[in-house]
């Protein structure tokens, strides 16, 4: 989501978003309610948070360390919270807001509709994206999503198209990778 502090996944497009780059006094204003929103919810939700390593996946622990897989956690939901993009002044989002997603992710944590929770490539997919809010801190991963969403659409955001690239090497059942490195190199590349 843009300065949205989720990434996330869905099968069916969106419709593009006109690129517009957000300006840093757009972000400088956005930013606080987005982390506040994000904080928020997370707490409000934190009682249902599973560890991903309480689901047995077969394939997760080939691609990601194990520490990551007892502290990373996902909350099965009805229905993804997104942040109220237009309510904080970013109005050109509300189509992403609306979105049916899958999954999204805020921080370590992600939010898994119930109707996949046991599909291993959808938890794949978000944990791509909670590697890349590590490595890009919170800060900055939202400033990169927002940027990305602006300027290629959902689909083609750079750290969207880096988690459904592995997710197709992940499904395709190519060569095992590790999913940190792939992530890092990825974007000291950009």
């Amino acid at each position: 989501m843009s300065p949205l502090s989720a990434v996330a996944q869905q099968r069916a497009p969106l419709v593009q978003i006109r690129p517009v780059v957000v300006t840093p006094e757009e972000f400088r204003v956005a930013y606080p309610k987005v982390q506040a929103w994000i904080q928020k919810t997370l707490a409000a939700y934190e009682k249902d948070a599973q560890p991903i390593a309480s689901m047995h996946f077969a394939r997760l622990p080939l691609y990601f360390d194990y520490d990551l897989l007892e502290t990373a956690k996902f909350i099965p939901i009805d229905q993804v919270p997104m942040p109220p993009l237009s309510a904080m002044g970013l109005a050109r989002f509300a189509i992403f807001e609306q979105g049916d997603f899958h999954g999204v992710t805020y921080l370590d944590r992600y939010f898994i509709k119930q109707t996949v929770v046991t599909e291993e490539a959808v938890h794949f997919h978000e944990l791509i994206h909670v590697i890349q809010w590590r490595l890009l801190g919170p800060e900055g991963f939202l400033r990169a999503y927002a940027n990305g969403l602006d300027e290629f659409g959902y689909e083609n955001s750079p750290l969207e198209k880096m988690a459904y690239d592995a997710e197709a090497s992940f499904k395709r059942s190519s060569a095992i990778f590790d999913a940190e490195k792939f992530v890092a190199e990825r974007l000291s590349s950009r």
